[in-house]
């Protein structure tokens, strides 16, 4: 079975037992989070919300919140002497997923 869920305004194929970086999220180290699900596929085949399934859950507990790596960002105006570099490093939060839970009226 595997869920696409959505946080931090994007979307993550995840299966049970997948470690996903996700934007941070206030959570402690430890605490259980849940995530919206926008779909969800098993054998008995897939299903999509209209955003959201409202019955499906996808929970996960939270690893650790870190910096991620370190992109470059270089500006220039062409012919005009106008040059900036700069850094950049965006919190993360690593996620384990512990369950997956259907929408049980979709086997109605």
């Amino acid at each position: 079975m595997y869920a696409v869920l959505e946080s931090g305004g994007k979307q993550y194929k995840v299966k049970k037992g997948d470690i996903i970086y996700v934007e941070k999220l206030s959570a402690e180290e430890g605490a259980s989070v849940e995530f919206k699900v926008l779909a969800y596929g098993d054998e008995n085949g897939i299903y999509t919300g209209s955003p959201y399934i409202d019955s499906a859950r996808v929970l996960g507990r939270v690893i650790e919140t870190k910096r991620g790596k370190k992109i470059t960002v270089f500006t220039y105006k062409p012919k005009k002497s106008c040059k900036r570099k700069m850094g950049h490093r965006q919190w993360q939060t690593k996620v384990e997923v512990t369950e997956i839970v259907p929408d049980i009226s979709s086997y109605a």
